[in-house]
């Protein structure tokens, strides 16, 4: 079931130009940037997209213009690893092309210091489960971030009526589409 629902999204991907794509991330940064949990969170982790996910980036330009603290994953091994990102140009290219931060790593009594994610996810329904890549990193990282409000960010046809969901998994309080 999960493998022909990501097969399903990525069909559902390619019949959007990447200009329409283009569009739609910018409609849901501008919905996360007027959210009272973005104007209220002083530590945020985000992440680097990929070419198929919405584009946060301008979130972490302004995120980090404003002063805020943002993290954002790096992949080590099966974790993420949390990094403190300084400026673009404290990236570099890392594991599955992402872009990482080379800053300082987020030690894990720390993780509860972060006030919302902003998590990607391949599928999300209306209850906050989250269908992901299939390698598990985030569902090993959510139950690490136990005060962080969780906000799923997926493109409008990314929002599904029903999500497979077993019991270990950890909905998102909100999805943006």
């Amino acid at each position: 079931m999960k493998r022909f629902l990501r097969q399903y999204i990525r069909a559902q991907k390619k019949q959007y130009t990447a200009a329409e794509l283009a569009a739609m991330s910018e409609e849901i940064a501008n919905r996360v940037l007027v959210s009272a949990w973005w104007q209220e969170a002083g530590i945020l982790l985000l992440y680097y997209p990929l070419a198929d996910e919405v584009d946060v980036r301008p979130l972490i330009r302004e995120a980090y213009r404003e002063g805020k603290h943002v993290l954002l994953p790096v992949v080590k091994s099966e974790e993420l690893e949390l990094r403190l990102y300084k400026g673009e140009t404290s990236l570099r290219e890392g594991a599955f092309g992402i872009m990482e931060p080379t800053g300082p790593s987020l030690v894990h009594e720390d993780y509860d210091e972060i006030e919302l994610a902003l998590v990607p996810g391949m599928a999300f329904d209306r209850a906050g489960h989250r269908l992901g890549r299939g390698k598990g990193y985030y569902d090993r990282l959510l139950p690490r971030l136990p005060k962080a409000r969780l906000m799923g960010i997926c493109f409008p046809f990314q929002l599904l009526d029903e999500v497979p969901a077993e019991a270990h998994d950890i909905p998102v309080h909100e999805v943006i589409a």
